[in-house]
């Protein structure tokens, strides 16, 4: 990930001026709480998380106001207890991951059956764009955020130390200074430089494409839309025409994914042949991405909750989906309806 492929996510350098103690209100630490849910979601892969955490950080702030002496900004000081307290969380708990990261890719003729489901917290999980990006950025600003919660470079992110994970995002996503992070995080400007480049090498040595803008810029529209309209009628092979020769589709919560517009094909045609009769709705932007909701045929002549689909696409074909058979979980935080 380069320095220029992002861009502060947060006030700019002159809105950061601090606050007198006594000028401290509830308010002012809730200018700040989109920011920090963007920021503990990447730090921690899960939205749900990011919630606890960023909830977390209001509590310890609002009790420990009277200690707040304004000599650095309110954004700055709640930084420092969220980076503490996602931190504390990642504490002995596993990297979370997708299912590339676990497991080689199958074939349809390799699955007798779907295996084990995991559990929730073995997966990087998707979020609405609108909950984890800024709302007062600029169209070159928001691009760029977008880039850095992608669920490929979420799941790049995992492989960093907590420490190292938070200087990269301090760094390259808020687009702090070396100073600032360093009296953040009560180091050296030299140990957060360090730390950077081993976290710059560890990502591209772990995820060579989380270090390359794929960010959807908005032109996929009809593509898209072509998506769920060839699931819905599940036209199988005008589905897999819009697929790039070597897209990847996943399944989480089970530990398996298929690479190929053929294999994918396959797939549909064979054990993923129970979804034909889906309902699908459009459920926004996720991890710069297209969320769609899909409603599996119920056999009463209803439709039930059955995934969420993250679909990227890239240049003009699709090149990933990740369909999270999770709807108890993702659908009431995506806004998408018990019933289609």
């Amino acid at each position: 990930m380069s320095k220029s492929t992002v861009a502060s996510a947060g006030p700019a350098a002159s809105d950061r001026g601090a606050f007198e103690p006594e000028q401290l209100e509830p308010e002012q630490l809730e200018l700040h709480r989109r920011e920090l849910t963007g920021y503990c979601y990447r730090m921690l892969g899960s939205f749900a998380e990011a919630e606890d955490a960023v909830q977390e950080t209001m509590i310890r702030a609002w009790k420990a106001r009277d200690g707040f002496e304004g000599r650095s900004s309110v954004r700055t000081w709640l930084h420092r207890v969220a980076t503490n307290v996602c931190i504390d969380m990642l504490r002995g708990s596993k990297r979370r991951a997708l299912p590339m990261g676990l497991v080689p890719s199958t074939t349809t003729a390799q699955v007798t059956d779907m295996g084990p489901q995991l559990g929730e917290s073995t997966w990087v999980l998707p979020a609405p764009d609108a909950r984890v990006l800024s709302d007062h950025a600029d169209p070159a600003q928001l691009i760029a955020q977008r880039d850095t919660v992608r669920l490929a470079f979420l799941a790049a992110l995992q492989h960093l130390p907590p420490r190292q994970r938070a200087v990269l995002l301090l760094r390259e996503v808020l687009d702090w200074s070396a100073a600032e992070v360093a009296q953040l995080l009560g180091g050296s400007v030299a140990s957060v430089n360090s730390a950077l480049q081993r976290a710059r090498a560890t990502l591209a040595a772990r995820e060579p494409e989380a270090s390359r803008s794929a960010a959807d810029d908005g032109s996929h529209g009809e593509l898209l839309a072509e998506y769920m309209d060839a699931f819905e009628r599940y036209d199988v092979q005008r589905l897999t025409a819009l697929l790039h020769e070597d897209a990847v589709q996943a399944m989480p919560p089970y530990p398996l994914w298929l690479r190929g517009a053929a294999e994918i094909g396959r797939w549909m045609l064979g054990p993923g042949a129970e979804c034909r009769g889906s309902r699908m709705l459009p459920a926004g932007a996720a991890n710069a991405a297209a969320a769609f909701g899909q409603y599996r045929a119920d056999g009463r002549g209803g439709h039930q909750p059955f995934a969420l689909h993250v679909v990227r696409a890239e240049g003009d074909r699709i090149a990933e989906i990740h369909s999270y058979l999770m709807p108890e979980l993702l659908f009431p935080l995506f806004g998408l309806p018990a019933v289609p």
